[in-house]
């Protein structure tokens, strides 16, 4: 039995749901469902994306800094026999000589490493970029 007190009771307020009101409402009900869909499924396929990013962005890091410490060792390793051999000299013309073609070889070693470590560096912002490029021609298909 309805309690008279209580407004929301129907005994008190007899309220009946038109069909037309119920039908607009399942219908709401209904899109917002499949728009949930839409956005959770699009939401994962960006999650992936990002996770494809940053996994190629970590990978290139890492042969990016690789890189840097074979140069360093490399650069380390030059400088010690350069020490080396410059106590050796025995006469000023001698260490001249000696710094002279240690500077050419270090300069040519620069250059030869800026020139690998940018092709390094164009290769891991291709790699990275990749999954954004394949993401957004799922997304944006070209008009025919």
């Amino acid at each position: 039995m309805a309690n008279p007190n209580d407004p929301f009771s129907a005994s008190v307020i007899p309220f009946e749901v038109p069909e037309q009101m119920r039908a607009f409402a399942e219908k709401g009900v209904s899109q917002a469902r499949d728009n949930y869909a839409k956005f959770k499924d699009v939401a994962e396929t960006h999650n992936g994306t990002i996770e494809a990013v940053f996994s190629s962005a970590s990978k290139g890091a890492s042969e990016f800094s690789a890189k840097l410490m074979e140069f360093m060792k490399s650069n380390t390793t030059a400088t010690l026999d350069f020490a080396q051999a410059l106590i050796g000299v025995k006469s000023p013309s001698e260490a001249i000589e000696l710094w002279s073609s240690h500077a050419k070889k270090q300069f040519e070693a620069f250059t030869a490493n800026t020139k690998e470590l940018a092709e390094l560096s164009q290769k891991v912002a291709t790699e990275t970029v990749e999954p954004i490029k394949a993401n957004a021609s799922k997304l944006f298909k070209p008009a025919a």
